[in-house]
């Protein structure tokens, strides 16, 4: 099985809580593209990504894709929202291939009720989870997209612990909802001035230093607040 310490949410919990999960858990590889669960439908398994990355994706009207969320090796996905099994609000579709480590939903719900530290972190990620839905909509509107391309591109390689990101222009245009023709030209801007290299479906970041500088304030905010609320422990396994 993967390591469990290769997400982050699992790292924060207590090794008799790691070892549950470890007897209950099945790692299941995802090619980008797989669905989880269509809007309207029910996740039917707790996810906890290692090195897959998974976006809430909402289609307008018009065929519009827009990103509402993604979830990396620092998310759960299928939690449920004030005790109750809803819908999903969108389309789970995994954008970077990967491993996850999945459970049946009902049998991770009954131990929320049982498991205080599973309880505990549910928690604290669903408020993290609603702190970052709310920073991005004050980055849309008050950052530029060169800024706010940085910071995904920083936020992806951390969610994947690699420099070279399966990343395509498409979900650079997905997650900033902005013309794919826009993420071209600002990824060319960036190669130029040699923070990133792009190849065929990925980017490589060659000045991770410089990339953060560039990125906008959002990262550092959003890395403070996760780390604060659910800090890692020191763990022997």
């Amino acid at each position: 099985m993967a390591d469990l310490i290769g997400n982050y949410l699992i790292a924060t919990l207590s090794p008799t809580d790691q070892e549950w999960l470890e007897s209950n858990l099945k790692e299941v590889e995802l090619q980008r593209g797989a669905i989880l669960a269509h809007e309207g439908e029910v996740l039917q398994h707790v996810y906890f990504p290692v090195t897959a990355i998974v976006s809430l994706v909402c289609e307008m009207k018009d065929g519009r894709i827009a990103e509402m969320a993604t979830f990396g090796r620092e998310a759960i996905l299928g939690l449920p929202f004030a005790g109750i099994h809803t819908e999903t609000f969108g389309r789970y579709v995994v954008q970077v291939p990967g491993t996850m480590l999945q459970m049946d939903r009902r049998k991770f719900h009954a131990a929320l009720t049982s498991r205080p530290g599973l309880q505990e972190m549910a928690s604290r990620y669903t408020e993290i989870l609603m702190v970052m839905t709310l920073q991005s909509v004050a980055c849309n509107t008050a950052h530029s997209v060169e800024s706010r391309c940085c910071r995904w591109i920083v936020s992806t390689a951390d969610r994947t612990g690699r420099t070279e990101i399966p990343l395509t222009h498409e979900f650079l245009a997905e997650m900033l909802g902005v013309q794919r023709s826009t993420v071209s030209e600002t990824t060319r801007v960036l190669q130029h001035k040699g923070l990133i290299a792009q190849g065929r479906g990925t980017i490589t970041i060659l000045d991770r230093a410089r990339l953060e500088d560039t990125a906008c304030e959002c990262y550092g905010a959003l890395r403070e607040r996760y780390l604060r609320l659910l800090p890692l422990r020191n763990s022997n396994r």
